[in-house]
């Protein structure tokens, strides 16, 4: 089975960064001079993936925009003698092959990934990616994923070690380890408190989804706030008998879902900025802190 598509669902509202999410959307915030959302287009296309769907929902235009053509802008740069730019720009719009789909509203991941169905082969694997992960890797992450993939043809998460105190930000795991950063999946756990979280394995917003797997989130039952989550599809899927395994991906993870996250995402591509990178490095230094 090879991986064709992968999907990037846009919809939330990125209440953690009001005001500035008011009028844009979260994953349209920029990081140096790129938006958080096209670091993620760039991993999928990196990874070997040509066909993008987004799910997006009201106010959220700006990405649709933003990997479309600009015809005006281009001949307005190239006018100005900036035909480097007008290139670069241009490019962005050919990354990939993009769809866009419309959540009515934010009901959660798993209810954006129903939205899509329609458009997802009968046996058609897809890999899943959500807009607050940048993992900066030599290998891109999703491209480890797909290499497990190959091997196992089962459903992968992404996995990375958490401190205690931290553990019930996310969705926990406990699996057996069956190879190099490699672990079978027995159970997930979303949000556990530290007493009760089975291992420091955190799942990663990175995933990539079997046939098997997608047929059946249907049958997800609503969290809190009523939003869907597929958490509990993954524990029925393993207890009927599938298996699933998480990897631990090589990588440092920035999460841009959050503000401290997103500083030190901020801050780390800012030090590699070509342009910018020499200057920011030595006012860093020069800092009193």
């Amino acid at each position: 089975m090879k991986i064709k598509k992968a999907v990037i669902p846009v919809g939330g509202f990125g209440t953690r960064f009001l005001p500035a999410t008011k009028a844009q959307p979260k994953e349209m915030l920029v990081l140096v001079d790129k938006p958080v959302i096209q670091f993620l287009v760039e991993e999928v296309v990196a990874s070997g993936i040509q066909e993008i769907i987004f799910v997006t929902g009201r106010g959220k235009r700006a990405i649709e925009d933003h990997f479309d053509y600009s015809a005006e802008l281009e001949h307005f740069l190239n006018m100005r003698g900036k035909h480097d730019l007008a290139k670069k720009i241009h490019e962005i719009s050919s990354l990939a092959r993009f769809t866009y789909v419309r959540q009515g509203e934010p009901k959660g991941p798993g209810h954006a990934l129903l939205q899509i169905s329609h458009l997802i082969g009968h046996d058609e694997p897809i890999a899943v990616l959500y807009g607050d992960d940048i993992i900066d890797a030599r290998v891109p992450c999703l491209k480890q994923l797909m290499n497990i993939f190959e091997k196992y043809e089962k459903p992968v998460i992404a996995l990375q070690k958490v401190a205690k105190k931290d553990i019930s930000r996310y969705g926990v795991v406990a699996g057996k380890k069956v190879a190099n950063k490699t672990y079978l999946i027995r159970e997930l756990i979303e949000k556990p408190t530290p007493d009760r979280a089975p291992s420091d394995l955190a799942i990663i917003g990175k995933y990539i989804y079997t046939p098997e797997l997608f047929q059946l989130l249907p049958q997800m039952k609503p969290g809190p706030g009523g939003e869907l989550f597929p958490t509990d599809i993954f524990d029925l899927y393993i207890k009927n008998g599938g298996e699933m395994y998480g990897y631990e991906y090589d990588g440092v993870r920035y999460d841009c879902g959050d503000k401290l996250g997103f500083l030190e995402a901020t801050v780390q591509i800012g030090l590699k900025h070509p342009e910018v990178g020499k200057g920011f490095r030595s006012y860093l230094k020069n800092l009193k802190l």
